[in-house]
């Protein structure tokens, strides 16, 4: 089998997903997917911090909890999905990458919970975290990079001046039609970095 990576872009609730395959020099995009890590996609749950922030103490962590295993479950089966789906085209997920955040290591919960920018914070961490649980189920190594960082680093890498890194993100989406978003080119990005790595 062929050699493919996997790119992800995570929002609250949800993530982008993009998997390329082919030469350093010449990727192409195999699959483009959002990935549901809520199995109710309401703000209840796909800002669980936000929720857990106007419940009573002793719930709250229980609440972070299950949304926690819930999205890790969710992540783990999307996954298997897209991996089985590559394998039908006789691709095999070597790698994956993950756009993370700038920001520093969260406190604990309850000072999470009095802060409305760590609940932010937090939420998109919680989400982060399940598709790296997700990779590391399924034993795929996983390099995470902060999204400020990604340009720069994958022009030095690919070897590709940041302009024409743009132009060929945008094009590697134009046969696929929409959407071919920022969360798409992000997720091609760091997919197509660590399938050269």
């Amino acid at each position: 089998m062929k050699p493919a990576a996997l790119g992800f872009r995570v929002h609250s609730g949800w993530a982008a997903v993009v998997a390329v395959a082919g030469p350093a020099d010449a990727p192409s995009v195999v699959i483009r997917r959002k990935v549901e890590l809520v199995g109710t996609f309401t703000y209840t749950f796909r800002q669980p911090y936000h929720t857990a922030a106007r419940m009573r103490s002793v719930e709250a962590p229980k609440f972070i909890e299950r949304c926690r295993d819930e999205a890790g479950q969710l992540g783990s089966t999307a996954l298997r999905e897209v991996e089985r789906e590559l394998a039908s085209i006789d691709l095999k997920v070597r790698r994956c990458g993950l756009l993370l955040a700038s920001a520093r290591p969260l406190p604990p919960l309850e000072r999470i919970l009095a802060s409305h920018a760590l609940i932010h914070t937090a939420d998109g961490e919680l989400f982060r975290a399940a598709i790296a649980r997700a990779c590391q189920r399924r034993a795929l190594p996983l390099r995470g990079v902060k999204e400020r960082d990604l340009l720069l680093l994958a022009s030095q890498s690919l070897r590709i001046r940041p302009d024409a890194l743009r132009r060929r993100l945008t094009e590697l989406g134009r046969g696929l039609g929409p959407p071919w978003s920022q969360d798409e080119k992000l997720s091609a990005l760091i997919a197509w970095l660590v399938l050269v790595r």
